[in-house]
């Protein structure tokens, strides 16, 4: 089974430089031991990838992140494919619950899904995220082409720590985006944010500080 995905030396350069650019007592990505448990839950989604009931998040048990799960998110381009078909995006409001006295941020994310791209076609997953409220945003690009069957993952590290505002409940808004372009292909193509392995497709991990 083949799989696209970011550079590994590239991804251990980012996290190296991100480990290097944070200065001492620096907070690390684990959740504090005496803090009471996160909680996460979507208020809000919309779009044409995630219909009402098919997108959902679940808190890590170890409280240093949380994963989204969708259903049914995929875009088609080729024969008998309407246009509609070729972009699809979803939008959803999380609502994160944070012990009082604490507040985080998003250090990295990593995605993945399933593609089936044939010669001569393409695709873009996109996905961008920011605390309601806050100018600051990540967005997150993977191009990929064909030929290409089966899964592909990639992940980020936030080049700076944004941090909730400290109060016990934020919002993170994360607006994601499949993109498919058959080009000189003549059959069925598709890129889709839903995997097999363990139904993870997204995966934000936090940074805690103190407030």
């Amino acid at each position: 089974m083949k799989e696209q995905s970011i550079n590994k030396k590239r991804v251990a350069a980012a996290v190296l430089a991100a480990a290097v650019a944070l200065p001492l007592g620096s907070p690390a990505y684990g959740a504090p031991e005496a803090a009471a448990k996160i909680t996460v839950e979507v208020i809000a989604n919309n779009g044409s990838g995630c219909a009402p009931g098919t997108a959902s998040v679940v808190g890590n048990p170890d409280d240093t992140g949380f994963r989204v799960r969708y259903r049914n998110f995929v875009a088609k381009a080729g024969p008998d494919t309407s246009v509609l078909e070729r972009r699809k995006n979803c939008q959803l409001s999380v609502l994160v619950t944070i012990p009082d006295g604490w507040t985080v941020a998003i250090a990295s994310a990593s995605y993945r899904g399933k593609a089936h791209l044939l010669a001569g076609a393409s695709g873009l997953q996109r996905t961008s995220y920011y605390w309601q409220g806050s100018s600051e945003s990540e967005r997150k690009d993977l191009p990929l082409t064909g030929p290409l069957n089966g899964q592909w993952a990639t992940w980020d590290v936030a080049p700076v720590l944004t941090y909730a505002p400290c109060d016990t409940q934020r919002v993170l808004n994360v607006n994601t985006e499949l993109r498919v372009d058959a080009g000189d292909s003549t059959g069925a193509n598709s890129l889709s944010m839903n995997t097999t392995e363990g139904d993870v497709d997204t995966l934000f991990n936090f940074s805690w500080s103190r407030c």
